[in-house]
Order: C-alpha cells, then sequence, then structure tokens
C-alpha cells in the first residue's frame, strides 16, 4: 500500500516537474528571432519618428484651433461655432476644397492599346497600395474618379467591379486628385510617385501612372454621400 502512494507521488512530482520546465523554456525563448540588419532597424526608426512628428503637428492643430475658439467664443460664440463647423466640415471632406496638389492621371499603357489588349478595371489592392503611397506624404484630401476619400470610405471589390464608396471606378482613363498643405508637399509627393516601384505594378497589368507638376489652386469636389453617426455618442460636460 505504501509502496503505491509513493508510486503516485512520484509521478505527480514528475508531471509538476516536467510541466514547469516547459513553462520555462516558453517564457525565455521567444518564438522568433529579430533578423533585421543595421539598415533595416534604422527605417524602421525613421518611420516611428516621422509617424511621431506627425502626431505631435495635428496635437498642435489641434490645441490652436481650440485657443482660437475659446477666445473667440467670449466676443460671439455663434461666430466661433459657425468658424470651427466649416473647419470641421472642410477636413471631413463635406465641402469643396481648393489648395495645392497634383493630378494623377491612371490609363491603358500604350504597349496594351497596340496590341489590343482588354484593358481590365484596376484592381482594389492596387489602388489601396496607391494610396497608401499617397497618404505617406501628408496628403489632406484625396478624390478617385470623382469620389472624395474621407474617414469612413472603403475601396473594395463589389460583383467584380472596384469600387469607392460603394460607387463603381471606371475602367481606364480616370485621374486621382490629391491636395497636401503646402506646395512643399506636393513637389515631395511628386517625387516619391515618379521613382516609385508602383508605377512598374501598374504597368504589369497593363497601365500607366501620369503624374502632373504641382498646382497652387487644384480643387476637388466635396463627399457626396452620408457620414454615418450612428456610433458616435456626445461627451458629458465635467
Amino acid at each position: 500500500m505504501k509502496k503505491k502512494i509513493l508510486t503516485r507521488f512520484t509521478a505527480i512530482l514528475f508531471l509538476i516537474g516536467l510541466m514547469a520546465g516547459i513553462q520555462y523554456n516558453t517564457i525565455n525563448e521567444p518564438n522568433t528571432r529579430d533578423t533585421r540588419d543595421v539598415w533595416e532597424v534604422r527605417q524602421e526608426l525613421s518611420r516611428e519618428t516621422k509617424l511621431h512628428s506627425q502626431l505631435l503637428s495635428e496635437i498642435d492643430s489641434l490645441d490652436n484651433t481650440l485657443d482660437k475658439y475659446e477666445a473667440a467664443s467670449d466676443a460671439s460664440p455663434e461666430q466661433a461655432l459657425r468658424e470651427t463647423a466649416g473647419e470641421l466640415r472642410m477636413l471631413a471632406g463635406l465641402i469643396e476644397t481648393t489648395g495645392p496638389g497634383i493630378e494623377v492621371l491612371i490609363e491603358p499603357s500604350m504597349e496594351a492599346v497596340a496590341l489590343g489588349l482588354d484593358i481590365k478595371g484596376i484592381s482594389p489592392d492596387l489602388l489601396i497600395r496607391l494610396v497608401n503611397e499617397i497618404n505617406r506624404f501628408n496628403a489632406l484630401h484625396i478624390s478617385i474618379d470623382g469620389k472624395r476619400i474621407v474617414n469612413t470610405t472603403a475601396i473594395r471589390d463589389i460583383n467584380g467591379q472596384t469600387t469607392v464608396n460603394t460607387k463603381s471606378v471606371e475602367t481606364p482613363p480616370f485621374s486621382i486628385k490629391i491636395i497636401s498643405n503646402t506646395m512643399e508637399d506636393s513637389e515631395k509627393l511628386y517625387n516619391h510617385l515618379l521613382a516609385s516601384r508602383i508605377l512598374d505594378d501598374f504597368y504589369i497589368d497593363n497601365m500607366t501612372l501620369t503624374v502632373s507638376t504641382p498646382k497652387p489652386d487644384l480643387v476637388i469636389e466635396a463627399y457626396d454621400g452620408a457620414i454615418d453617426t450612428k456610433y458616435l455618442q456626445a461627451t458629458e460636460e465635467e
């Protein structure tokens, strides 16, 4: 009887020790090793630094707007409210916007036209990649084939057709308009797109990108849909 109890006790201790060893190795040994070289780490650090700088700029801009609203509200609360609402509508893309920017024309490649190839519409993945490239250079306002990009915009495939804001994007040619904060930002975006690998991606799909030189007064139409606010809630004043 004592021998049987001792055997069970030994087995239990063995299982406990085995589980403790496995747990120790799991904690102390990472699943994957970081195999990036110094240059890749520096690039990642540069991207994070740029993101941090953009966030600081946005915070400073919001602080300035708040200070301006508080100062104006003492003299004319209604006027301050109207000005603030107008600025927010512009940032949300609900009104026509004019500013420094560039226009990108997407059209069938000359080779595809000469060979009589069937030109298909742009794929959602390729269009999303292009928008991401554009947003890397402080793009404030974008419209694709006359469809204004807002925070709730979705670029997706619907029944085999690429759509923006649930509206079909035309088969090339069509244009994309981008407004930046300054002419300098527009020039940076212009130079980046001319040297970007995404030009090759479009060429593989029998399309080309033609980037216009920056313009000081590019016009982008307003968003013509309804903004869904059903998940928004008013904050209570403390």
